[in-house]
């Protein structure tokens, strides 16, 4: 049953609408709407709010500001992660960032709650903001520690002396834009009151985290919150934390002692729930003439909010995917007037190989050398940075079978010398790493006495599937077909996890699934063996075999509902449990990562500077599939990803008022199906013993590490122009268009 393609258990309640998503709870009876209200200034502080001409208006319940919300917690700093911490708004006049949240007006209807906003009356003191990344470097600061408690700096041997004596050499710099997570689903949420405690219905990717921050944030016991998040349309790390529409539903919610809706408008997103910092990558690559690096430094700068600091692990990309005896990387941060950083899909590995793999295609033409021989080449026997040997690392068997099957040879050696009619055709190869992390999980498995099981954890699905692969490993556990499994997910009450982020979520939910499973047939055999009235009696457990819902020992066999109910008539249980990474030594003794390797073609219209995807290839090294079609399906989402990054993700801040110009999806530009041709995305077969007992690693955002590069390279190699800029744009490739020779 595990690795099998099963077709997706919860697929029918969504194609017919019965999933239920946040903003679609009616349980709570008939909620109040709330609208809120953001500044229109990026730095500064408010000087008056009048909320007379809202509050009369017809439906107005209340209009909450500054002056009125409810004292609320602080963010406690001694909390490790972010998303557990408490998130107050509305807590002064100061404003921080452009559309941060000044009042919230509540009204019986939207379109009352939305009418009155629109009479609030705000009169600032605009202060001098900070929103140029170019322009105000000059406050460049070194942060303690990135992203994931990744060292800020590296160095091994001595990168400049390494770098100066190389043969070959190349030094760049590479920038990449803010990028948003863009789900389908908007940021919104549901709030009941009941006594002391709240209902919150909303989409997030981690409920424990989402528990912990209202608590913190409305100063009250973790066990009053209880959070409700069966299904999520799509997170990318937008939703691993709760953000301001939660926090403020909850505390009009709490004002009011009625339910409330909160959603964001799409225009808000891009204001209110983080997005991925803007780069400067310097990219230095020294090497013989053979190939082999000597020296790699890869030294990155990014924004960061002043009071909220986030610094992705940009350069960690980098410290264990090549070898090179002499190395550097480092993390810098720019403060600006913005909001905060966060993560968003393959935090640190998609922009960082961007410029990486970018780089490496360069040392590759001035060598004159096969870019897939110099990756192959130049391929490590240990972790290069940790000096510990790689759990399980596949790179140059993705290299070589993704080449064989794209037809590699068949590249062109000469940049902008294959034409297809106006058509300038390039091909492009890049390389994928990602780390594999594991967080601790809680999974209940029950057996009920009519031989069926129920999987409990407060785990999330987030659209990747993890309804689905529990059903088949907790099938496969219990020897139960499909269609006899139940799984319960996405619920404050239910066994803690990790939830679903950083493509962690699977491997962590399956492996506890898969020791629950290990303890209760233990439970079913003792209970099965130790009664004289079963056929089991005093057989060997040993030897037992779980199949088609029945236990059998030699010739003797009986119904797992029939030895339940038998000993057990109220059901039976057992969990199963993994721990944090960092308590775990086979990640202290192994560098355990994921791999991969993309190939596209490309066209380059030599007229207008149009860049068409023609076709994508991705090989992929994650250890055991769970299950081969929704593994395949999350990466070429990922490698759809990649694509756009290299080609139209950007958003553009004003600099004038740090306000995102192009703040919707008419403008802020996303692949659609016509940007997408052909990709398809191949999986090797693998297991790695020292990721988990299963074998199995993250896949979600490996699709998109390096897919971007491997574009980028594409369109050099169809045109000779290398645009280190991204994305690669019509403007940036057609200024260099009348200088080929076509």
């Amino acid at each position: 049953m595990i690795g099998q393609p099963l077709n997706r258990v919860d697929g029918p309640l969504k194609v017919s609408g019965r999933a239920t998503y946040a903003y679609e709870y009616w349980e709570a009876g008939q909620p109040l709407y709330g609208v809120i209200v953001g500044a229109t200034i990026g730095k500064g502080h408010i000087i008056r709010i009048d909320t007379e001409k809202a509050e009369r208006t017809q439906g107005v319940h209340l209009v909450m500001t500054h002056h009125n919300a409810p004292v609320q917690g602080v963010r406690d700093e001694s909390v490790q992660s972010e998303y557990w911490r408490a998130q107050p708004v509305l807590t002064g006049p100061d404003i921080h960032y452009y559309g941060e949240p000044v009042a919230l007006v509540v009204a019986t209807t939207f379109e009352q709650a939305r009418a009155a906003a629109e009479l609030l009356e705000v009169e600032y003191a605009v202060g001098r903001g900070r929103f140029d990344f170019a322009a105000d470097d000059d406050e460049t600061y070194i942060p303690k520690v990135v992203n994931a408690g990744f060292p800020t700096d590296t160095a091994v041997g001595d990168f400049d002396t390494g770098f100066s004596a190389a043969a070959v050499r190349v030094d760049q710099r590479y920038t990449t834009p803010y990028e948003f997570s863009m789900p389908m689903e908007p940021h919104a949420c549901l709030v009941e009151p009941r006594g002391q405690d709240l209902t919150v219905y909303v989409g997030c990717q981690i409920v424990d985290a989402a528990r912990a921050s209202v608590a913190a944030t409305l100063r009250i016991a973790p066990e009053r919150v209880h959070i409700v998040t069966p299904f999520v349309g799509g997170g990318f790390g937008s939703k691993l934390g709760i953000h301001a529409e939660t926090i403020l539903a909850a505390l009009a919610a709490r004002v009011l002692g009625q339910p409330v809706k909160v959603a964001l408008t799409r225009q808000q997103i891009f204001q209110l729930v983080g997005m991925r910092p803007t780069t400067s990558q310097r990219v230095r690559l020294g090497a013989g003439r053979d190939g082999r690096l000597t020296a790699i430094a890869h030294d990155v700068t990014m924004h960061t909010n002043p009071d909220l600091e986030f610094a992705e692990q940009t350069a960690a990309t980098t410290r264990s995917l090549y070898a090179a005896p002499h190395r550097l990387t480092s993390h810098r941060l720019t403060p600006l007037d913005l909001p905060r950083g966060s993560d968003v899909r393959a935090p640190g590995e998609a922009p960082g190989l961007l410029a990486v793999e970018s780089a490496m295609d360069e040392l590759a033409q001035a060598l004159g050398m096969d870019p897939v021989e110099l990756r192959i080449r130049n391929e490590p026997t240990v972790d290069p940075e940790r000096d510990v040997p790689y759990s399980d690392r596949h790179l140059v068997d993705c290299l070589r079978d993704g080449a064989r099957r794209f037809g590699w040879e068949r590249r062109p050696t000469t940049p902008a010398s294959l034409r297809e009619g106006r058509w300038l055709v390039g091909y492009g190869v890049a390389a994928a790493i990602r780390g594999h992390f594991q967080g601790p999980t809680a999974v209940r498995v029950r057996l009920e006495a009519d031989g069926t099981a129920v999987v409990q954890t407060d785990m999330t699905d987030i659209g990747t599937g993890t309804y689905t692969i529990l059903t088949q490993v907790t099938a496969d556990g219990l020897g139960l077909p499909a269609d006899r499994v139940r799984v319960e997910l996405g619920r404050s009450g239910l066994p803690s996890s990790w939830g679903s982020g950083g493509s962690w979520g699977a491997a962590n939910s399956t492996a506890a699934a898969h020791r629950a499973c290990a303890a209760l047939r233990e439970k079913v055999l003792v209970a099965a063996c130790g009664d004289t009235r079963s056929p089991l009696c005093g057989l060997d457990p040993a030897d037992a075999r779980f199949a088609d819902g029945s236990v059998r020992i030699g010739g003797a066999s009986q119904a797992l509902s029939e030895i339940v109910a038998r000993s057990h008539p109220e059901g039976m249980a057992a969990q199963g449990e993994i721990r944090f990474m960092g308590d775990d030594p086979n990640y202290a003794a192994y560098s355990i990562h994921t791999y991969g390797a993309h190939f596209a073609e490309v066209g380059v219209d030599s007229d207008t500077a149009e860049i068409r995807l023609r076709r994508m290839l991705g090989v992929f090294s994650v250890g055991r599939v769970l299950n081969a079609k929704t593994a395949r399906s999350q990466l070429i989402g990922g490698m759809i990803w990649g694509a756009g990054a290299a080609l139209e993700e950007e958003a553009v801040v004003d600099s004038r008022s740090g306000a995102f110009v192009n703040r919707d999806l008419a403008h802020y530009l996303v692949p659609v199906h016509a940007d997408i041709p052909d990709v398809d995305a191949v999986i090797l077969d693998g297991y790695d013993d020292k990721a988990n007992l299963l074998g199995a690693k993250g896949v979600g955002e490996l699709g998109i590490c390096g897919a971007g590069g491997a574009v980028a390279n594409a369109v050099f190699n169809a045109t000779g122009l290398r645009v280190r800029d991204f994305p690669i744009t019509i403007e940036k490739v057609l200024a260099g268009l009348p200088l080929l020779d076509v």
